[in-house]
Formats: C-alpha cells, structure tokens, sequence
C-alpha cells in the first residue's frame, strides 16, 4: 500500500517528477515526460505496479503492518535535493534523492552515505513499464542492469551488487560512517545504447546548486512567509515542462478528492484556468524568464479557433488528452478508477477567455511587450465571445452534468471584455472599445440581476440556483466589483457560514450536487478557494481574521513544505493529486497580497495590489516575444 500523501516528497528535473516516500521509496515516475506512462505506479496500485526503495534493513514492529519510516527529512537548502534521514540500533544513514537537470535523458540520483556507527541496507527495484502493466527484460550490458520492453529502456548503475528475485531486483549492503554509495537510474529509448553512468556526488553537488542559484533570484520575500513562498516557487518550478514553459497542474494521476471515491482525475496537464494567478505568482517573485515562457506556451497553445479553445492543454500545448481508465490498477488506498487523460478538454469553459485576455492585460503591465499578432489572437476571442458568452457552459470545476449559466464563468467573460478596454485605454492598442464597453457593462447587469440571491446577499453557483460555489470569491478579486460592496461581502460570509468545514473552504457542496456534476460522494476542502477567502477578508477589511486563516493553511503543509489539491478536516489529511499547482499559486499570491496591504487603500482590488508589488521586466527580457509567434491569423469583425 502507497504512504499517506502528506509522506511524499517530489524531485524533479523540469521535465518530469518522482514521489519519494518517507519510508525511502518511490512510489510515482513517469518518463520521459511528465504525462507519459509510469514505471513506478505503485502509488496508484500496488508493489507488482512498480517503486524504487532504498532504506535500512530493519523490520516494523511485529504487527503493526507498518513501513519503517525514516527519522526525518529535508530538502537541502532552497533546493529540490532530499536527505532522508534514519537512526537505528547501530548508526545513522542518509539517502540523498535528486534528478540532475538533464542533458538529454532522465536520471534518477540516490546516495546512501553512512553518518555513524553501520547501517544494513536493502534494496528493492520492480521496474515496470505501461502504468505497472508490462515486465521487462532485464539483463546485464557492461556493467549496468538494463530493461527493456518495446520502446522503452531503464538502466541501474551501482557498485552494489544486485540480483534477480521474483521479477525485481533486490541487494543487501552494509553503510559505515564516512561510506558513501551511490545509485543511478536511466530513462532511454531501447533502440539505442544505454547512457555513461554518471557521478553521483558530483550530480547532487552539481544539482544541488543549480537550485539554489535559481531560488536565489527570487526579487519578493513577504517577511516571515519567505521560506513558504520560495518552496512554493520551487515548487512550480518543478512543475514546468522547461521545453515548452508550460506549467502542469500536478505531477500525479487520480489521488482521490475523497479518499475511496470516484472523483479521481488526471492532473498532469496545464490548465488556462491558472494562467492569470501563474502569471501573478512568478512575476510577484520576480521571475520573469518563466513568466515569459508560460506566456509564451500560453499564446501557442491557444492559437487556432477561438471556438476551439481547450481549458487545458499537454504540456507541450497538445490537445488530444483522450481519457482512460486503467483497470489493472487498485487506486490510491482503493479509489478507482484510476484515470489517464483528461476528457474535460472537450469541455466548454467561458472562464478561459476571461483568463487568457487577463494574463495577457497583466503581462502588458508587467512590462512585457506582446506582438501585434498577440493582440490579433486576442481580438479573434473577443469576437467569438461577444456571442459566446450568452451560452451555458460546463463551469470552472469540470463538472460533468449538464451545461448551466454559472456565474463564475459570466464574471469571467466579463474580465475579458474589461481587460480588452483597459489595453486600449493604458497601451493605445485598437479595437471597438466602444462595443466592447456596451458588452461589459451587458454582463455585469445580467450576473447581478440572475446570478444574486438577494433574499440571502450572496452570488450564487448558477443563475436560478440557492446553492453556493467558492469560485464567486474571485469576484472582488478579479474587479467585477469592489471589495466593500455590500454584495462582495454578503457572499464572503456566506461562504464563511454555508461552505467551510473546520474554516476550509469547499468548492461547492459535492454532497448534495448530484445534478450539477453527476457525481456521487463528498470531496476535501479546496486549498486554492481557502486562499481566496483569505484575500477576499483582506480585501473586505478583516486582516487578521486573513493571517489567521493564511497561518491555518500554511500548517497543513507536510513536513516538507507540499501541499495537495484539497484536504480532508475529516480524515485530516491531505487529498487530491500532488504536489498541486494551484495550491502553491494562491499561496504566493496570497502572502504577497498580505505583506503589500498596507501599501494600498482599502478596497482596491486583489488584482491591483498584485500588481503593485510586481517589478517591472528588465530592459533585455521585454523583446522575448516580439516576432516569436507568426501567427497566420485574421481579425475577423462582425
């Protein structure tokens, strides 16, 4: 059975990721990209699914049933390497994790260094390809273990020596102080040779490294949250498939909203509905070269018809994400069916265009100059929105019943009818403004007057309906309209009182919303919208009551600084696919939000003061995206 998801770790290479375990396994890799098949999925199956451990060889307590979990952990530093420390009867060893950013293939570093005394080791290796479903052909190639099925290769180098046992491979060793032994594991294509082994000291060294010069260009440091707003940028950082700039939402696949339930869904995509708060995140931290790079996946992957637009995409912009079901899979903990693909790209979002022309306005006021063609993309949306947004839509939470007129997904089409005319206000770019007003101004009538329940002074989920959603706290956020307005803070405290478990805040009520997503069962408190309702008591003028709740979050990071996508105050665990982009977004955004409060009167939106505390793009940086997208586009007028 896989760790509690709070006792994972990730390490990664800026092009995939692995989940180490606390008791010294890894439980989750997919190679050699992030959403390609798994060689270790026991984390959503069992040991036959595939992990790596490495960890001394001490048996549990007799019938606990229990693994022997490690003393204690922690990444070095402001880096993405992991110590794994144990202390037993007779000394104290170290595992050291690291993927070494890649030249060409990904590797996976281990080093087992002895602190004191002398440690006995084991090792266990069940390499599997296909998601745990297929068994390689292992063999011995000039010094290295080699497996190989179809078009995939893993390769083991180690002084240690290994040996074959029921379809793994397994060692014993001893560690003593001053020892140190190193392990490293390749991703090739079978066709080809396997990779020199590499220098493991030298590649954690080296790696070690490349993550603190990294981190140490962070511009924002928001007094005493520094260290969780830099783990979180490491975190994102980590999350980004470095070829193209895209940012996935998770690293994992189906870890359930509610632990045995069906709500579990691939997260291993980009999602558009995180691209103005991304945006916001890198460049309050001052990374702009990544801002850049998500800006840039951004205008690629949405070019084409605007009524095509997908609410997420592959990492490299692709948009066939055919969803699957694995059957040969058990679920995390029993939650199935464990999925591949994403059929909610199909789906039809309105808060994409929203999102899309908003991060686009936030670059612009970053100081990133967009090409002429850029704004032609953006224009070719606004004009299939003017119609469009008078259509239902699927939401923002993918749900799968029928198409409603959620009033998240109007205030969003409002955002990209207001950012439009604010680009033609601040930057002289043009466009019919006046048009463009007239509709803004038609959607911001239309969502007061159908998306309110006036009785009860609260925005509701859709139009008609009595029930609450959590994505109207982006209402002020956003804009729409100003924090004081007696409705902004109507619907903050209903959501206070109506949809909060332990103050954590819920998407919607997924227990009673059979009709609305299709789905059966209860799901965890959503950390991003618990982030929201921190803002938004910022906004509204309760400070303290935003730092409690902001400190209340900051504690459900496990002990290495990670948060899932949702937490369970029932179970009191994390739930949901991890580490989770999202949550660590909102976090930055909110810690940014509050160290800049006081430098902003009250009222003014999150959205300004987000803005306010950005740095402007150097000078050499602001060119990066003239001439680089040749889009063969037409402004299509009406």
């Amino acid at each position: 059975m896989a760790l509690r998801i709070e006792d994972y770790a990730v390490v990664g290479d800026t092009h995939t990721a692995a989940l180490v375990g606390r008791d010294g396994s890894i439980d989750w890799l997919c190679v050699p990209r992030v959403d390609s098949p798994a060689v270790f999925a026991k984390l959503v199956g069992n040991e036959q699914n595939g992990y790596w451990r490495i960890a001394p060889a001490v048996s549990p307590a007799p019938g606990s049933g229990e693994p022997l979990l490690a003393t204690r952990r922690a990444y070095r530093g402001d880096s993405l390497v992991l110590d794994t420390y144990w202390t037993t009867d007779t000394g104290t060893v170290r595992v050291t994790d690291c993927m070494p950013l890649r030249d060409e293939h990904p590797e996976v570093v281990r080093l087992v260094e002895g602190l004191s005394g002398h440690v006995a080791m084991r090792l266990d290796l069940v390499m599997r390809f296909g998601y745990g479903r297929v068994v390689p052909w292992v063999r011995r190639v000039d010094g290295l273990l080699a497996a190989i099925a179809g078009p995939d290769g893993l390769a083991l180098w180690s002084p240690v020596h290994t040996r074959g046992e029921d379809l793994s491979t397994v060692a014993e060793f001893t560690v003593s102080e001053g020892q140190r032994v190193p392990f490293v594991l390749g991703c090739y294509p079978s066709h080809l040779a396997p990779g020199r082994p590499l220098d493991g000291h030298y590649c954690i060294e080296d790696t070690e490294r490349w993550w603190s010069d990294w981190a140490a260009m962070a511009t924002v440091a928001p007094g005493r949250w520094r260290d969780a707003v830099v783990r979180s940028e490491i975190t994102l950082k980590a999350l980004t498939y470095a070829p193209t700039g895209g940012i996935v939402a998770a690293v994992t696949t189906s870890l359930p909203e509610a632990l045995g339930g069906e709500r579990n869904w691939d997260y291993r995509y980009c999602w558009l509905r995180d691209a103005t708060l991304t945006l916001s995140a890198l460049m309050a931290a001052g990374y702009h070269e990544e801002a850049i790079a998500w800006r840039d996946w951004l205008l690629r992957a949405v070019a084409g018809d605007p009524a095509d637009l997908q609410i997420m995409y592959g990492p490299a912009g692709e948009r066939d994400l055919v969803e699957a079901e694995l059957g040969h899979l058990s679920g995390y903990e029993g939650s199935r069916p464990v999925r591949i693909g994403n059929a909610a790209a199909g789906q039809y979002q309105l808060d994409v265009y929203g999102e899309v022309l908003s991060a686009l306005h936030e670059s612009r006021r970053g100081g990133m100059e967009l090409s002429q063609e850029a704004w032609n993309l953006e224009r070719v949306l606004l004009d299939f929105l003017e119609d469009g947004w008078r259509q239902p839509d699927d939401g923002i939470w993918e749900v799968r019943g029928p198409r409603r007129h959620f009033t998240h997904s109007k205030v969003m089409a409002w955002v990209a009818m207001d950012r439009a005319v604010r680009d033609v206000e601040e930057f002289g770019l043009e466009g019919p403004v006046e048009r463009w007003r007239a509709t803004r101004d038609e959607i911001q009538k239309e969502v007061c007057e159908r998306g309110f329940d006036a009785e009860r002074n609260t925005f509701t989920q859709y139009y008609g309906s009595k029930a609450l959603d959590a994505s109207t706290l982006m209402i002020a956020m956003v804009g729409f309209l100003p924090p004081q307005d007696r409705r902004v803070v109507g619907t903050v405290e209903a959501i206070q009182r109506e949809l909060t478990h332990d103050g954590f805040v819920l998407r919607y009520d997924a227990e009673n919303a059979g009709d609305v997503d299709g789905l059966s069962g209860r799901e965890g408190a959503f950390l991003a919208c618990s982030f929201w309702l921190a803002d938004n008591l910022e906004l509204i003028g309760r400070h303290e009551e935003a730092v409690e709740l902001f400190e209340r979050l900051l504690a459900l990071r496990n002990d290495v600084g990670l948060l899932s996508e949702e937490y369970d105050p029932v179970a009191g665990r994390l739930v949901g696919n991890f580490p989770q982009a999202f949550s660590h977004i909102s976090l930055v955004n909110t810690a940014v939000g509050l160290a800049h409060a006081d430098a902003f009167a009250p009222g003014s939106s999150h959205a300004d003061r987000l803005a306010g505390s950005k740095i402007q793009v150097p000078g050499h940086l602001r060119h990066r995206l003239a001439s680089r997208h040749p889009f063969a586009l037409r402004h299509r007028s009406r």
